[in-house]
């Protein structure tokens, strides 16, 4: 459906499994990635969601967010890690706020799958900003934070 089919429903529901999941692309990502859906609305609208699958020791790179990122964790634990700060434990139903332009990355734990909700809104069309990847020095660096 394009952005204009959806711009003239009152209502659009996106039934689970209309939509083909797609490998996450190697350019920013490590391991095996499954995005299951991702969404964008039409102007005006500015946020949009991705369901993303992290196999055990997958994660995302180096990246940033104009406007931030919420991430709902749905199944399983992961890792999250602003750079400069501690690598933190994060688990199904924790939900985790990524600061706009912070240098973050997040993905399943070297051992566990890891299935999240991402939340990001545009900012002149962009989400984000992709940059290197999480070498494994850094994502099997411990010690790990756990509330």
């Amino acid at each position: 459906m394009s952005d204009q089919d959806i711009s003239k429903q009152d209502m659009v529901v996106m039934r689970n499994g209309s939509a083909e999941a797609i490998k996450g692309p190697a350019e920013y990502f490590t391991g095996t990635v499954r995005l299951d859906r991702n969404f964008s609305p039409p102007e005006p609208g500015r946020a949009g969601f991705a369901i993303v699958n992290f196999e055990p020791g997958a994660r995302s790179n180096w990246h940033t967010h104009p406007l931030g990122q919420i991430l709902v964790v749905t199944q399983g634990v992961g890792w999250t890690q602003c750079e400069g700060g501690p690598k933190t434990e994060i688990r199904a139903g924790d939900a985790v706020w990524c600061n706009c332009g912070r240098r973050h990355w997040h993905g399943a734990t070297d051992t566990t799958y890891m299935q999240h909700l991402a939340i990001t809104e545009a900012l002149d069309g962009s989400v984000v900003e992709w940059m290197e990847p999480v070498t494994d020095e850094v994502y099997l660096a411990g010690p790990v934070k756990k509330d």
